[in-house]
C-alpha cells in the first residue's frame, strides 16, 4: 500500500538538446485587427502578478499524426496559425501606455514562435514523469540573453517540440499570463489540441475578448484594504531562510485518503474545502519546519479565487479567456499559526476565499487602477496556487493520447511559491502532488511536520 504521503525525489539533469529551426506561427486567415490597431487589457489582465510568462512542459511517448514528409512541428505550426484567427490577440505583442498599463498591438509578421528541437536523450532518462524538475528548463525556450521577467515586445506564445531518440517527446510552452489566466490558458490548450486531432479548426466555445468589463469605475471605488497587494517590510527570518539559502524544490505526493482527513479535522469549526485543509496544513508546516522568527510577526497567505461566477452585473460571457481571478488573503502572527488548531487556520483560508465577492473584485480592479502597484511583494508571504482544478492533462491530448505529464517546471525562482498540482494521466485516483521550496536544512522538518496531522 502506498504511504499517505510520499515524497518524490528527482534527478539533477543536464539536457543537451539542438535547435534544428526556430519560425513564426502567422494567423492562417484574416483576422481583425490591422497594422496600428491596439487592444485593451484589464486591470486584472497587467497586475504586476501578471506579468510573467507561465511555462509548461507536455511530455508524450510518440504520435501518430505525422509521416517523413511532415514533421511534428509541422503539424503544430498549422494548427496553432488556424487558431490565431479566433484567437488572433495572442499573435499580437505588449507594449506600456500611459502610467505604466499594458496594451496589445499589432504590426505586420508578429505572430506566435515554433521552434523545432531534438536530444540524444531518451525519456526514460528524465526520471520520475509525473512531478516537476527545474532539470527540465531547456525544453521550453528562451532567447537568447532574455532578461527575466521580460514581456514587453515578445511573442505571446512560444512553443518548442523537442524529439527524443526513443521516438517520445516534448512540447514546451510560454503563454503569456497577462493575456489569460489558468482556466484561459486550457481553453487556448484544448482549441489547439483539438484542431490539431482533427485536421480542421475546431473551437468550442467561442473566443470572448471583452476585457472592456472590467474598466475600472469612475471614479475608482476602493473598498477594501488589499492588504494582499502592501508592501510589508520582512521583519522575518523568512528572507534569509528562503532567498538567500537557496531553496530547492520538493514535491509530495498527498493520497485521498489523506486529503480526507486532513479536511475533517479542519472543518471542526466552520465547513470548509478540501483547498481550504490542504492550504491550511500547508502554511502551518511551513512555517513550523522554517522556524520562522519573532513569533508576533504578521504573515500572509494568498491564493486565487476564480471570479467567473461571481460576476452577475454583467456576467462574463461564455468564452471568456482572460484573466478573471482574484487575489484572496489570510493574515495570521507565527505564534497563532504554530500554537492554533488546524481548524484556526482552516477557517482563516476559508473565510478569505468566500470573502472574494463581485465588490471585492471590482475594489481590487480600482485598487490597481490608483496605485498601480509595479512589483512583486513577498514580505512576510506563502502563495499556493491551485492547478487541480485544471483539466490539463484532458485539455493536452492533441491526438496522441494524454501527456505523460502536463504542468509546471521550476518553482525556485519565486520559493514563496507553493502549487498544488493532479497526480498525473497515470494516477486518476485524486492523488495531489505538493510543489513546495525549502531550504535543505528544512526539508526534512516540513516532510514530518505535514505527514502528521493536528
Amino acid at each position: 500500500m502506498a504511504p499517505l504521503v510520499q515524497e518524490v525525489h528527482f534527478p539533477q539533469l543536464h539536457i543537451p538538446i539542438t535547435i534544428d529551426r526556430k519560425f513564426p506561427v502567422l494567423p492562417a486567415g484574416p483576422i481583425p485587427a490591422s497594422p496600428g490597431d491596439s487592444l485593451y487589457l484589464s486591470n486584472l489582465d497587467d497586475m504586476i502578478g501578471a506579468r510573467v510568462f507561465t511555462p509548461t512542459v507536455y511530455f508524450y511517448r510518440s504520435n501518430s499524426l505525422t509521416s517523413e514528409s511532415r514533421s511534428l512541428a509541422d503539424v503544430l505550426h498549422d494548427a496553432l496559425a488556424a487558431v490565431l484567427v479566433p484567437y488572433y490577440p495572442l499573435s499580437g505583442r505588449m507594449r506600456e501606455t500611459t502610467n505604466g498599463k499594458l496594451e496589445i498591438f499589432f504590426e505586420a509578421g508578429q505572430g506566435a514562435i515554433m521552434v523545432e528541437a531534438h536530444s540524444k536523450m531518451v525519456l526514460a532518462d528524465l526520471g520520475d514523469l509525473t512531478v516537476p524538475n527545474p532539470g527540465w528548463q531547456p525544453l521550453v525556450y528562451r532567447f537568447p540573453n532574455e532578461e527575466p521577467y521580460k514581456i514587453l515586445d515578445m511573442p505571446l506564445l512560444i512553443a518548442q517540440v523537442t524529439m527524443f531518440s526513443c521516438g517520445g517527446f516534448s512540447l514546451g510552452l510560454r503563454l503569456c499570463h497577462c493575456i489569460c489566466d489558468g482556466l484561459g490558458a486550457m481553453q487556448v490548450l484544448r482549441a489547439w489540441a483539438a484542431t490539431t486531432k482533427s485536421g480542421t479548426l475546431a473551437i468550442d466555445p467561442e473566443p470572448c475578448w471583452d476585457r472592456e468589463i472590467f474598466r475600472p469605475r469612475a471614479p475608482p471605488v476602493v473598498k477594501f484594504p488589499h492588504i494582499e497587494f502592501r508592501r510589508i517590510d520582512d521583519g522575518s527570518s523568512l528572507t534569509k531562510s528562503l532567498w538567500i539559502a537557496k531553496p530547492v524544490q520538493r514535491c509530495y505526493k498527498i493520497s485521498p485518503e489523506f486529503q480526507a482527513r486532513v479536511k475533517t479535522l479542519a472543518k471542526d469549526e466552520v465547513p470548509c474545502t478540501t483547498f481550504d485543509a490542504m492550504a491550511a496544513h500547508i502554511w502551518r508546516s511551513w512555517v513550523k519546519a522554517l522556524d520562522v522568527k519573532p513569533e508576533d510577526y504578521q504573515l500572509r497567505l494568498t491564493f486565487s479565487v476564480n471570479g467567473r461566477q461571481k460576476l452577475k452585473n454583467p456576467p462574463l460571457k461564455d468564452g471568456f479567456y482572460g484573466n478573471a481571478v482574484c487575489v484572496a488573503c489570510a493574515v495570521s502572527s507565527v505564534s497563532e499559526l504554530i500554537g492554533g488548531s488546524l481548524s484556526n487556520t482552516a477557517s482563516l483560508v476559508h473565510e478569505a476565499r468566500v470573502g472574494v465577492s463581485e465588490e471585492y473584485l471590482r475594489s481590487t480592479i480600482d485598487y490597481v487602477e490608483v496605485h498601480r502597484p509595479m512589483r512583486l511583494e513577498f514580505g512576510g508571504k506563502l502563495t499556493i496556487t491551485q492547478w487541480t482544478r485544471f483539466s490539463i492533462y484532458e485539455s493536452a491530448d492533441f491526438g496522441w493520447g494524454r501527456p505523460l505529464y502536463a504542468g509546471p517546471i521550476d518553482l525556485t525562482p519565486t520559493p514563496q511559491v507553493c502549487i498544488l498540482l493532479p497526480g498525473g494521466e497515470s494516477d486518476p485516483s485524486g492523488t495531489m502532488v505538493v510543489c513546495i521550496c525549502l531550504p535543505k536544512s528544512a526539508s526534512e522538518k516540513f516532510r514530518e511536520l505535514f505527514s502528521l496531522i493536528d
